[in-house]
């Protein structure tokens, strides 16, 4: 069967890559629409932070024989934690200047973090066995689904759409926002601002190392792996509207979709058309789809 002169099975398969891709930049742009819509901080150590997160997994399992499921809890709460005291250290100082100088620390920082890294363990990169509850898969038919692939598209938009519930819906995001915007009347009623803002940070850095111990068993787990995704990442947000936790999430996943279909229909135009589609919103919309002006 063929859907405007493509198997229906190779089109399948590349809207399964193209949503699992989504899945990266939905969680991913999530952290970093967190961090610069309430911290008003441009996170470029947002890939490094991604690329700990796969290698903490690889070095628990392969140092210390600890699995998959624990590290899935324990990687980010590490990270997060890094980011705590990134947060109270250094980034601190630099909320009332410029964005461009918080950029310019988290660049050199992700420089450093990856140089660390690539000195420890090389570029060559390592593989991360698929945990044996989720090896396998289920045959559609038209195409087969591995099962792991399926619940990293499961467990991302859980989290993605559960954080914009938190944010949005509850009154600890309330909290965030409120105390991002006035903070002075916030902090006159009694709730510890400064705490909020790092929590907010830690968070977003959390979900950069969730997302690395996601794509541990689906790409290889090198040094570069985040620096090679951060880009793409950064388009994301300024499409969906830097800031807009929904809009990295929705942007996130259509563009993982739309770079999926191009790859069979226009494979040259792959590589460049989320930076394609980005000049074009710019154009049009200069605060991306769900920003605000």
């Amino acid at each position: 069967m063929e859907i405007f002169g493509v198997p229906t099975a190779l089109l399948g398969s590349q809207l399964l890559v193209g949503l699992i891709n989504g899945s990266f930049y939905a969680i991913l742009s999530l952290g970093l629409a967190i961090i610069f819509g309430l911290l008003n901080i441009i996170n470029f150590a947002h890939g490094a932070q991604y690329m700990m997160g796969a290698f903490i997994a690889w070095v628990a399992l392969t140092k210390f024989q600890i699995n998959y499921w624990v590290a899935l809890i324990a990687a980010p709460l590490l990270v997060g934690l890094l980011g705590v005291i990134l947060e109270r250290t250094m980034l601190r100082k630099l909320y009332k200047l410029d964005h461009l100088y918080g950029l310019l620390l988290t660049f050199g920082l992700a420089l450093i973090i990856e140089g660390i890294f690539r000195d420890q363990f090389g570029i060559s990169g390592e593989s991360y066995e698929v945990p044996e509850a989720l090896s396998g898969g289920i045959h559609l038919g038209f195409m087969f689904l591995p099962l792991y692939r399926a619940w990293v598209v499961v467990v991302s938009l859980t989290v993605c759409f559960g954080t914009w519930f938190m944010i949005e819906k509850t009154r600890l995001g309330a909290y965030l926002r409120a105390g991002t915007e006035n903070p002075q009347i916030v902090q006159a009623l009694g709730i510890n601002v400064p705490l909020l803002i790092t929590f907010t940070y830690g968070y977003g850095v959390a979900l950069a190392a969730f997302a690395g111990v996601l794509a541990a068993p689906v790409f290889q787990v090198n040094p570069l792996m985040g620096s090679n995704l951060i880009i793409v990442v950064f388009a994301v947000v300024v499409i969906g509207g830097m800031g807009s936790i929904l809009g990295s999430i929705v942007t996130g996943i259509g563009l993982g979709l739309v770079e999926g279909l191009t790859k069979v229909f226009y494979p040259e135009a792959s590589a460049v058309v989320v930076f394609v589609i980005m000049v074009i919103v710019l154009l049009v919309r200069p605060a991306g789809l769900f920003g605000k002006a």
